[in-house]
């Protein structure tokens, strides 16, 4: 068997975990072991988090909506309530867009479930 030298693609993961840890702090930039273990830590939170901003943006529409139903006279359990009595399939993103960027037709909507 022919002798393998592997040094180029040990050289070559070793560029492309440190380039990948680029902007971390002290060592996790510059030491490959510090640097996998810092990506490892990164992948994890990442996969984490973007579960997390799913539930971030629920409770921002409801915040929203609860501030934008108050001057109306109506509170934001209440509405909703009403909503699924009324079997008005309008979620919450799509309320709280109209109450931002339309209130006219946010008005319309909080009128007829009244």
């Amino acid at each position: 068997m022919p002798r393998v030298k592997r040094g180029t693609i040990a050289n070559k993961r070793r560029r492309q975990v440190l380039k990948d840890a680029k902007g971390f702090r002290f060592g996790r930039s510059k030491k490959e072991r510090e640097a996998r273990t810092a990506l490892l830590k990164a992948g994890q939170h990442a996969f984490a988090h973007r579960r997390d901003k799913k539930n971030d943006f629920r409770r921002l529409w409801t915040i929203r909506l609860n501030a934008a139903l108050r001057p109306l006279g109506l509170t934001y359990s209440r509405f909703i309530n009403i909503l699924k009595v009324k079997n008005i399939a309008l979620d919450r993103k799509i309320l709280s867009g109209f109450a931002m960027n339309h209130p006219a037709i946010f008005e319309k909507i909080v009128a007829s479930v009244k």
